[in-house]
């Protein structure tokens, strides 16, 4: 069953994030993870098997789009289900919301993981993003 995580689930998200190569030593995940919590617009979801966190998506609603950031399954329970789960959970927590779109990153090379949208029925957007650091 997915639900929504809370602060004293930090540790862990964090330790999934990591060992999926998700995490930038610019970015200080725990901090993301507590803001997403925090947030009315924003959620993490998770999934256990038997009481322990196997995977996590970040959730966010902008007003205009849904976003989906850190998904992550720990590597022992990948090819389960789970990831697949995972989505449909943030799919529903957006539509609750009134998205009528949900897009996220995915870094180019990263091969892997956009075989596996794909096989969603996700579709590349052809869009640039830019950004700046504001702190």
């Amino acid at each position: 069953m997915i639900e929504e995580l809370g602060a004293g689930d930090a540790r862990s998200v964090v330790l999934l994030w990591d060992e999926a190569g998700l995490t930038r030593p610019w970015n200080n995940p725990r901090e993301d993870f507590l803001q997403a919590v925090k947030g009315s617009s924003s959620t993490v979801l998770g999934v256990r098997e038997d009481g322990i966190l196997v995977g996590s998506a970040m959730v966010g609603f902008d007003g205009h789009r849904g976003w989906v950031y850190y998904l992550s399954v720990a590597k022992a329970f990948r090819g389960q289900g789970y990831g697949r789960r995972l989505m449909s959970g943030a799919e529903t927590w957006l539509r609750a919301r009134g998205a009528k779109k949900v897009q996220f990153m995915v870094r180019r090379e990263n091969d892997e993981v956009i075989d596996f949208y794909t096989r969603l029925g996700y579709v590349p957007q052809y869009v640039q993003v830019l950004g700046r650091r504001l702190d």
